[in-house]
């Protein structure tokens, strides 16, 4: 996450919310007609594609007004990580959400409202940090999961004048959206600075060995614990037992003893992995 990004994002969402109150404001001069024409209106085929629209038109003032403060928070929860993600994400919801309505609400009823992706930005909020195994978006997902909880209550059936197939269709959308889009594995080592983990040498890498299958010593191999003295390869200690050195692959200079990484790590050589 970038301030850049969060930047990035606080910008869609304000130019998102003031086109929906733009639209509003005509639709509303228009006595709603918006509404009719392009609201989803469930199984009429030539009806489908105003599954696209709906989101962008409200039924009256009150509408709008209790959808802006959670659309606003989290979209932009939702947008940090990304604007072109975002979209993808807003796509998602969108058609999943309007198709939920299309193919299991009641014929008659018309549907319009940006309650669908709110429900979707919601979800994804909520599982994208799981997905991705990102602590940041765990925390923000727990965040948003705590300050918008009991909007849930109308994705239950019963509530009178609430699409709750469409905010259902919305949770799912996010759900799917949260695990389509995630970080690849390999993404996720490299952010956190593992680079390639998927091999050997990757892992040497990070822990600052070289490439090469053996023990690291400057003479190729662990130098013999002589019974007096020492030689060139090793260092005394109190008992007069030749300690190993290692050389560092980096700067050429040995620093005494074995590390436990490097312990692991000719452990696992010499299974031959």
């Amino acid at each position: 996450m970038s301030v850049r990004k969060v930047r990035d994002a606080f910008v869609l969402m304000v130019a998102f919310l003031v086109l929906l109150w733009v639209i509003q404001v005509f639709n509303w001069a228009d006595g709603y007609r918006l509404d009719a024409e392009f609201g989803i209106l469930p199984h009429h085929v030539s009806r489908i594609p105003d599954i696209f629209l709906a989101p962008f038109l409200h039924f009256n003032w009150q509408h709008i007004e209790g959808n802006s403060l959670p659309l606003f928070v989290l979209g932009l929860l939702a947008a940090y990580r990304g604007i072109i993600r975002f979209l993808l994400v807003t796509l998602l919801v969108a058609v999943v959400s309007g198709l939920a309505v299309w193919l299991f609400q009641s014929s008659g009823d018309l549907t319009v409202g940006a309650s669908g992706l709110i429900f979707g930005y919601f979800s994804y909020v909520l599982l994208r940090g799981i997905f991705d195994r990102n602590a940041i978006d765990i925390v923000v997902g727990v965040i948003a999961g705590v300050m918008y909880w009991t909007i849930l209550s109308v994705a239950i059936p019963g509530t009178p004048g609430i699409s709750w197939i469409g905010h259902l269709g919305g949770l799912v959308g996010g759900i799917l959206a949260a695990w389509l889009l995630r970080t690849p594995a390999a993404d996720r080592a490299v952010a956190w600075g593992f680079g390639d983990l998927g091999s050997l040498d990757g892992i040497r890498a990070k822990l600052g060995r070289g490439s090469g299958s053996g023990a690291g010593d400057a003479g190729g191999a662990d130098s013999p614990r002589g019974s007096g003295g020492s030689d060139r390869s090793g260092a005394s200690d109190r008992s007069g037992r030749t300690r190993p050195q290692r050389q560092s692959p980096t700067t050429g200079s040995t620093a005494p003893g074995s590390t436990v990484a490097d312990d692991l790590l000719r452990q696992i050589d010499d299974m031959g992995l």
